[in-house]
């Protein structure tokens, strides 16, 4: 499964990882899957990218796509945050188009980060220790 994931009520995050190939149905599937939860609404998402060896996109607009799928599925009463850990350099540029689609898009009220390193991403999200990851990640 290119990409899985797991729930941290405690810690109130979303933890995924994508895993060998990453595929435009994959990701628009997570999205829908995972953000459709009630159980989820207003939390924050955690992303690890560092496994995925190659990202099969058809093409840039489904960036778009994605960041306006995934801000209209955004609680409009509560704020959240989004780290994407991107070491590759594809895929940390598809995460900084996506970061400034979500961004323009009025409804979105998830800030989004891309990071290099875990380390980063759990300072932005004020995350001392890591969660567990996902089974499979």
């Amino acid at each position: 499964m290119p990409i899985v994931y797991r729930v941290d009520h405690d810690a109130r995050v979303v933890v995924a990882a994508g895993v060998g190939v990453f595929s435009d149905s994959d990701v628009f599937g997570y999205q829908r899957e995972v953000w459709s939860r009630k159980d989820v609404a207003g939390y924050n998402e955690l992303v690890d990218m560092t496994r995925v060896t190659h990202i099969a996109l058809p093409s840039a607009d489904r960036v778009k796509d994605l960041a306006s799928l995934s801000a209209g599925m955004d609680p409009p009463e509560s704020k959240s945050r989004m780290a994407v850990v991107a070491s590759e350099n594809l895929a940390f540029g598809l995460g900084r188009m996506f970061q400034a689609y979500r961004e323009l898009d009025r409804r979105n009220t998830k800030e989004v980060g891309i990071f290099r390193t875990m380390e980063e991403a759990l300072a932005f999200l004020g995350l001392e220790l890591p969660p567990e990851m996902p089974v499979g990640a």
